[in-house]
């Protein structure tokens, strides 16, 4: 099998998270305890993977120099497309043309209740706030999955298991983007697997990601150190910038430790499994 087919089956398989995050929404939201520890969880398994890995090893292959520079540009990069590109990011409403509720609208109900949300008919908007939500929450997640998708290209173009540690990390990571997408379209009256699909959809970016990195790097691959470094800033911005506030606001502050203590332990393990 080809190295291209690869890199697409594993960013393939790490897009599936935000599906999956949808479809736990529209069946049993979970409550702030475990989502707390759920998106402490994504963080340090981003956090750990971009320091312990990906900068180490592109320290290790071409010096601080690209370490530093690659580092800074991954997470620049995510800062200009934060500020350029008007979205809604997990708890925040972004002041552009939009001023429009987020989660914590749907705080009060989606965490500490378990019934069912929607009005239970298809596409029977009766919240057009949560409804536009929704959809930039979708749009700022795709918007996320291209350079994620690049770091899974990138991370395999060094090496398999890189790949695949990237892979599984962004999987963790796109499930409470999955839950934050589905929520507020469903809980709008829209269809619930229409929701579901929704959140699906925006992860499915990120082959497309991959497939550029491992294109690009397979002709320019004096740059995969540089593009490891690229893919810890991009991965370390969007955990500090929406990961761990989130989490802090939605969830509940010793779960949320408690995750990232166990994020850390995931990585650790699976690079001594990996050989990484």
């Amino acid at each position: 099998m080809s190295t291209i087919i690869i890199i697409i089956l594993l960013s393939l398989v790490a897009s599936l998270g935000t599906g999956l995050g949808g479809l736990l929404a529209v069946l049993r939201m979970p409550g702030r305890r475990f989502y707390g520890f759920l998106m402490g969880l994504t963080g340090g398994v981003m956090i750990s993977l971009s320091f312990l890995e990906l900068v180490n090893k592109a320290w290790e292959l071409k010096g601080f120099w690209t370490a530093t520079i690659g580092f800074g540009a991954g997470a620049f990069f995510m800062l200009a497309i934060d500020m350029l590109i008007p979205h809604i990011r997990f708890g925040e409403t972004e002041t552009r043309d939009v001023q429009t509720p987020v989660i914590q609208e749907t705080s009060a109900h989606s965490f500490h209740g378990r019934h069912r949300y929607g009005k239970g008919q298809p596409d029977q908007i009766s919240d057009k706030r949560l409804y536009k939500t929704g959809l930039l929450l979708a749009l700022g997640i795709t918007i996320h999955n291209l350079p994620e998708g690049i770091a899974v290209g990138a991370g395999y173009m060094h090496a398999p298991q890189f790949g695949i540690l990237i892979a599984m990390a962004i999987l963790l990571h796109n499930i409470p983007e999955g839950i934050a997408t589905a929520l507020p379209l469903y809980k709008s009256g829209m269809d619930k697997w229409k929701a579901v699909r929704i959140a699906l959809f925006s992860g499915l970016v990120e082959p497309v990601g991959a497939i550029v990195a491992a294109v690009f790097l397979d002709v320019f691959q004096i740059l995969v150190p540089a593009s490891l470094a690229f893919a810890g800033g991009v991965m370390m911005f969007i955990t500090l910038d929406e990961l761990i506030p989130a989490a802090r606001e939605h969830g509940h502050q010793h779960s949320t430790a408690v995750g990232i203590i166990f994020g850390a332990l995931f990585v650790f393990l699976l690079s001594g499994l990996l050989g990484v």
